[in-house]
């Protein structure tokens, strides 16, 4: 076990690197640079004034020669400087990543809380309707644009109190139970489209393993429903959601940079979009670093549990 999940810890190496080059490149060719929309339309600047501003942001030099730099300095651990605010840009994204953790995980929780059940009961009622039903709910789940629906969410309970934070947000380490509340909302947003993904699956796993010949012999033992769904159908049956799960955690932290915005929540998603539309360059590619560092880092974990609720799965190379 520890010598996979050195391997795997290793291969982040080329994944970051590859993640830098594509990220620091292509922000890039996004249209206008850090230095227009730093002087916008109304500013006039001698020649003098404006080559050192071009200095200052290195668009006096090719972009590969800043690639190499912003490399070096990297490997320090010197993530840059804001071009916006001349902050130090891995503070400014470490301040605001617990509260993106903490709504990717209540996300992720409320997923599976919904989709784990409804997809156990759609796979024993064998009610045609109830079928259709989920299918068209796991359906609507999937299609819905995240955007749209906590857009719709705002203007619902906009009008009941604690419910939004728009500019009032609470820290769990100071309010949980406000927290808590304001991050219902957002998380249900994000993770609803999970929810029936996860539903699906489980749902078309149980039907599965609800034929295997060691389920008609726990029920020829005379043994409980409820002890042979739980305990010996849904422990089979819940390997893929593991899987699905784990996937899409990457991406539900990915989602939320949206979900921030219209929630005014002061996450590192919204340190993003600031950032893009600021064209703040090293903002932009800390913050996408952090999260290929996170997206790695939670598909090992899913591994790790992959292998311990099935013991028949080794990690180690050395007991193949």
């Amino acid at each position: 076990m520890g010598r996979y999940i050195a391997k795997r810890l290793l291969s982040l190496i080329p994944v970051l690197f590859g993640v830098s080059i594509i990220v620091f490149f292509l922000v890039r060719l996004i249209p206008g640079s850090a230095l227009q929309m730093y002087l916008g339309t109304q500013v006039e600047a001698t020649p003098e004034q404006m080559e050192e501003l071009r200095r200052i942001f290195g668009e006096d030099r090719p972009v590969p020669v800043l690639y190499v730099e912003w490399l070096g300095r990297l490997l320090q651990g010197d993530f840059g400087y804001s071009l916006r605010t001349g902050r130090p840009v891995l503070p400014d994204i470490l301040s605001r990543l617990p509260l993106s953790l903490e709504l990717t995980v209540f996300a992720l929780g409320l997923a599976l809380l919904i989709g784990i059940p409804q997809g156990i009961l759609s796979s024993l009622r064998k009610n045609p309707f109830r079928d259709v039903v989920n299918r068209i709910v796991g359906l609507l789940g999937l299609s819905l644009p995240q955007f749209w629906l906590a857009s719709l969410m705002v203007l619902a309970f906009s009008g009941f109190q604690g419910w939004i934070p728009m500019g009032n947000y609470a820290k769990f380490t100071e309010e949980p139970l406000r927290n808590l509340k304001m991050l219902f909302l957002p998380s249900l947003a994000i993770g609803i489209g999970l929810a029936a993904v996860i539903m699906r699956y489980t749902r078309n796993s149980m039907l599965e393993v609800l034929q295997m010949d060691y389920i008609r012999t726990a029920k020829a033992k005379g043994l409980k429903k409820r002890v042979v769904i739980l305990r010996h159908a849904l422990k089979n049956a819940i390997l893929p959601v593991i899987t699905v799960a784990g996937f899409n955690t990457g991406y539900l932290l990915g989602g939320a940079i949206v979900i921030e915005e219209v929630f005014a929540l002061p996450g590192m998603g919204r340190l993003a979009l600031y950032a893009i539309y600021q064209r703040d360059y090293p903002v932009i590619q800390g913050i996408v670093l952090v999260i290929a560092t996170l997206f790695v880092l939670v598909n090992l974990v899913t591994d790790l549990i992959y292998a311990l609720v099935d013991p028949r799965i080794r990690l180690d190379d050395s007991s193949r």
